[in-house]
């Protein structure tokens, strides 16, 4: 009985050892993993965007801070990274977005639609709570071929309108198409869907893509140096200036290839701009 007893005894103090360490060792390690947490915590949510953003903020000053752009008055008017929406004669006007209705910075990203979309091709209306042409409908999505459309008639672009493909004298597209308030889009773009005799439009020169088409982020502040110059006439009769004086401001406003490799040459819309209006 005396050697069961001492045998019963070590057996729970083996038990109530293995138990402790056990314990200990959760301990231990609940420890270490509460110390790691907060040291990672100190180092990655503090010392390192504190490293970083001093490190930005000494070398890319101006980067950091969104390349913004300011008035005379220290003012900011804008972004170099960021278009904006120009609709005046005497200004060069951007790449539209994806939204569907010429440029719109609330609108970011593309819009998913193919080369053979009749959407992007043609345009698409939507009903009017409030309508304001005979067919009571709004313009939903523009479309290449009223973007088109606006871009020739914008800037003095001769071009050739036909319907089911027979050529439409342009007295007569003009009175079918324009009113006393302007071109009606919305039957502009029920004339490209038409299934029997669908509108089309052919320019008498060639008109740059980015001109009609949004970029991938649908924010892109430069447009192709072809479409500055084909926009320049325009412009050039709004302010009432040389031709040539608009030319130069926009090679001034022409931005290069990153480290001159990568990416395309393009003129800064809001640069080109702002430099217009300081004269």
């Amino acid at each position: 009985m005396t050697d069961k007893n001492h045998s019963s005894q070590a057996q729970d103090d083996t038990v109530e050892t293995h138990a402790a360490i056990a314990q200990g060792g959760l301990l231990h390690h609940l420890r270490i993993s509460v110390i790691a947490t907060l040291l990672l915590s100190v180092l990655c949510c503090g010392v390192y965007p504190a490293i970083v953003w001093g490190l930005s903020q000494a070398i890319f000053h101006d980067k950091a801070n969104g390349s913004l752009i300011k008035d005379d008055g220290g003012a900011v008017i804008g972004s170099r990274l960021i278009g904006q929406n120009f609709t005046d004669a005497k200004y060069f006007h951007g790449r539209p977005s994806a939204a569907g209705s010429g440029y719109d910075a609330t609108a970011s990203g593309g819009s998913n639609l193919g080369p053979t979309s009749a959407k992007l091709l043609n345009g698409t209306t939507k009903p009017s709570s409030a309508p304001i042409t005979p067919a009571g409908a709004v313009v939903d999505f523009d479309g290449i071929k009223l973007r088109l459309f606006h871009y020739c008639d914008d800037n003095s672009i001769a071009f050739e309108p036909s319907r089911g493909g027979k050529a439409i004298p342009m007295d007569a597209f003009t009175k079918e198409f324009k009113g006393s308030a302007g071109w009606d889009e919305v039957k502009l773009i029920l004339a490209f869907n038409d299934t029997d005799h669908p509108l089309a439009l052919k320019a008498m020169q060639p008109v740059p893509s980015d001109a009609v088409t949004a970029s991938a982020s649908g924010l892109d502040p430069h447009i192709s140096i072809e479409n500055a110059i084909a926009q320049s006439q325009r412009v050039a009769e709004a302010r009432r200036v040389p031709r040539d004086k608009v030319l130069k401001l926009i090679a001034d406003c022409t931005d290069g290839r990153d480290l001159g490799l990568f990416g395309e040459v393009g003129v800064n819309v809001l640069m080109l701009n702002r430099a217009l209006d300081k004269r």
